[in-house]
């Protein structure tokens, strides 16, 4: 296999959410006194985020970008319950926040995808490096810490450290400087067709769409077709 490194997209390609989105919501506002149905959240929240811009910060401080993203997201969550429901009052919406937040960095809220890492190890036992490139905020590193897979990669890039998202490119090449690779010795692994893989090859990487395979599992045996 020619290639020195092999990056990942993290979700829906590395890790998937352990239930779906609004019953989460829907669970913990109910533990926090307001009661709505998780249809009606769903509804809302994907209305709430197509309608607002990703949350990337070019011109913040690094140190400033995680409570920048935290911000973004409290602001997307109350956005969520008004357009969900504008009567609905929290008795303390700020309480109800931060145990919703802190919950989605943990493997609580996350699993990793069938196979993942299986296959992540047996790349790396033939001498790969591993990285991740990806538009998630700062907590993705508990979440990979709570997952117990940190250790498997040698970078992980986040958006908000480099002030550009998905596709790009300039998040794709800050990861190989962060690797010390050229485009050539990179492949990367997505399962978005416009933010990853169309994103990855702009930057001159190989690109393999996780979702043309079977299973993650196939993952060793097309990167060596490549």
């Amino acid at each position: 296999m020619k290639w020195k490194a092999v990056l990942f997209d993290a979700t829906g390609t590395l890790i998937e959410v352990r239930e779906p989105v609004a019953l989460s919501y829907a669970r913990f506002a109910q533990s926090h006194g307001v009661d709505l149905a998780p249809a009606r959240i769903d509804e809302a929240w994907n209305r709430v985020v197509a309608n607002r811009e990703l949350r990337c910060f070019p011109d913040a401080r690094p140190q400033d970008v995680p409570d920048l993203e935290r911000k973004w997201w409290h602001e997307v969550v109350s956005a969520t319950f008004h357009a969900a429901d504008a009567s609905v009052v929290f008795p303390d919406f700020d309480a109800f926040f931060a145990e919703l937040f802190a919950w989605y960095a943990t493997a609580d809220a996350w699993r990793t995808r069938p196979g993942v890492i299986t296959t992540l190890t047996r790349l790396r036992e033939t001498g790969l490096r591993l990285g991740i490139i990806s538009d998630f905020d700062y907590r993705l590193t508990d979440v990979l810490e709570s997952l117990e897979i940190a250790g498997l990669f040698d970078a992980v890039v986040l958006a908000g450290s480099v002030g550009a998202t998905k596709p790009d490119p300039r998040l794709f090449a800050a990861t190989l400087t962060a690797m010390a690779l050229s485009e050539t010795e990179a492949v990367y692994v997505g399962d978005d067709p416009v933010r990853d893989l169309a994103g990855a090859e702009a930057a001159g990487i190989a690109a393999v769409d996780i979702t043309a395979l079977s299973t993650f599992t196939n993952l060793p045996e097309r990167l060596a077709t490549l």
